[in-house]
C-alpha cells in the first residue's frame, strides 16, 4: 500500500483542510488562488504569473499526463513558459501516480520535489473554490510538522522577482522588438520570433529608450502593477516618440498606468481558458487563456484611449488601444500555452503596426 504523508492547507478566515502530500514536504505560505482549465499544468506551473501564489485545480484529476521533456529551442525551453515552476504550492483533488504520455520524462510528483514545491491532493477543491469565490483569493499556508506565519505576496516587487536579471537576445528577425520581462511567457517569446523578430528581453526595470528597436512588447506578470513605476516611466516614453506598443496581461495594466489610467485588484481574478471576450463596437467574441488578478478601471482611461475588449462574464475591461496611434494591449492571453489559440492575429496586427512605422 502506497504510503503518504499528511499535510494541511489553513486559510486566513481559519478554515483548515487536511490532505495528502505528493510533492516536496516543506511548509510555504502564499495567496491561495483558482484556475479552471482541464489540462495544461506544465504550462500553468512553468507561469511565472503565479509567483508567490498557492495554485488550486478545480478540475479533480492532476497528473495523469506527467511532465514534457526538458528540451531547447531558439534559447527556450519548448514544453514549458519558463526555467522552472513559479507556484508556491499545488492543491487537488485526485492525483494520478501513473501518468502515460509520448511527450513525458518524469511524474509531476517528481517535478515538484525537484523544484521543493509541495502539492497537496486528497482535499475537497469544490468546497475550497466557493470559499474563494464567495470571499475572494486570500491568504494560505501549506503545514507539515512545522507551523508557519501567513504571508502576503501582494506586499512585494513580484515582477522584480519573475523578470530575467539581464538583457538578452533571441532571434534574428527583421523587426526590433524590445520585450519588457515583467515575468514572460516563453510562448510570447516564439510568436514574435515566428513572425519574423528579433526579440530583446530587458529586466523590468532596465532603461532602452536610448536604444534602437522598432516596437515595445510589455509582457504578463505577477502582482500589483503599481509596483512597477519605473516600467510605466520607460512605457511613457515610447509613448512620446509613437512607436508601436503591444501588452499582455499585466503589460495591458501597466500600458493603461503609462497613459494615466488606474488599475484594481479583483475579488479572485481570472485564471482559465474559457473567458468570453467581446472586441469594442462589434458582435465578435473570442474565447481566451487567462490568468491575473488585477484590472484595468476602464472609467479612468484618458480621452484619446479606448476599450478594445471586455469581459462578457463580469464586464470587467481585457484590453485597451489608443484611438489614434499603434499602441494597444489585452489582458488576456492571445499567445495561450495551454488555452485556446482564437486570438493569436493580435501579434500579426502588432507586426503590421511595425511594418507600417517603418515606411
Amino acid at each position: 500500500m502506497l504510503k503518504v504523508k499528511q499535510a494541511k492547507l489553513t486559510l486566513e478566515d481559519g478554515t483548515v483542510f487536511t490532505g495528502k502530500s505528493f510533492g516536496s514536504e516543506n511548509s510555504v505560505a502564499g495567496e491561495v488562488v483558482f484556475y479552471t482549465a482541464m489540462t495544461g499544468y506544465p504550462e500553468s506551473l512553468t507561469d511565472p504569473s503565479y509567483t508567490g501564489q498557492i495554485l488550486v485545480s478545480t478540475f479533480p484529476m492532476i497528473g495523469n499526463y506527467g511532465v514534457p521533456v526538458n528540451k531547447q529551442e531558439n534559447g527556450i525551453h519548448k514544453y514549458y513558459e519558463s526555467h522552472k515552476l513559479h507556484i508556491s504550492g499545488l492543491i487537488i483533488s485526485d492525483y494520478s501516480f501513473e501518468f502515460s504520455h509520448w511527450n513525458a520524462e518524469k511524474s509531476l510528483s517528481d517535478w515538484l520535489k525537484e523544484y521543493s514545491v509541495p502539492g497537496l491532493f486528497d482535499i475537497d477543491t469544490r468546497a475550497l473554490t466557493k470559499i474563494l469565490r464567495e470571499k475572494g483569493s486570500m491568504l494560505g499556508k501549506i503545514e507539515f510538522d512545522d507551523e508557519i506565519d501567513f504571508y502576503d505576496p501582494n506586499k512585494e516587487n513580484l515582477v522584480a522577482i519573475a523578470s530575467c536579471n539581464e538583457k538578452e537576445v533571441y532571434g534574428d528577425g527583421e523587426h526590433k522588438v524590445v520585450l519588457i520581462d515583467c515575468g514572460v511567457k516563453n510562448n510570447i517569446i516564439r510568436c514574435l520570433i515566428e513572425r519574423n523578430s528579433t526579440v530583446i528581453r530587458v529586466p523590468w526595470d532596465y532603461d532602452f529608450t536610448n536604444e534602437a528597436f522598432d516596437g515595445l512588447f510589455i509582457s504578463n506578470g505577477p502582482g500589483d502593477p503599481a509596483m512597477c513605476k519605473k516600467t510605466v516611466e520607460h512605457i511613457k516614453s515610447v509613448i512620446g516618440e509613437e512607436k508601436p506598443i503591444m501588452g499582455i496581461c499585466l503589460g495591458n495594466q501597466l500600458l493603461a498606468r503609462a497613459a494615466g489610467a488606474d488599475t484594481y485588484k479583483l475579488k479572485y481574478g481570472h485564471r482559465s481558458h474559457n473567458q468570453p471576450v467581446l472586441l469594442q463596437d462589434t458582435n465578435k467574441c473570442y474565447i481566451t487563456s487567462q490568468n491575473h488578478g488585477y484590472a484595468v478601471e476602464t472609467d479612468t482611461l484618458p480621452n484619446d484611449w479606448e476599450p478594445l475588449f471586455t469581459n462578457v462574464n463580469d464586464n470587467t475591461n481585457e484590453g485597451i488601444k489608443h484611438k489614434t496611434l499603434p499602441f494597444f494591449s489585452t489582458q488576456f492571453h492571445p499567445e495561450a500555452s495551454s488555452g485556446p489559440t482564437d486570438t493569436e492575429f493580435l501579434f500579426d496586427d502588432f507586426i503590421k503596426n511595425l511594418d507600417k512605422n517603418k515606411k
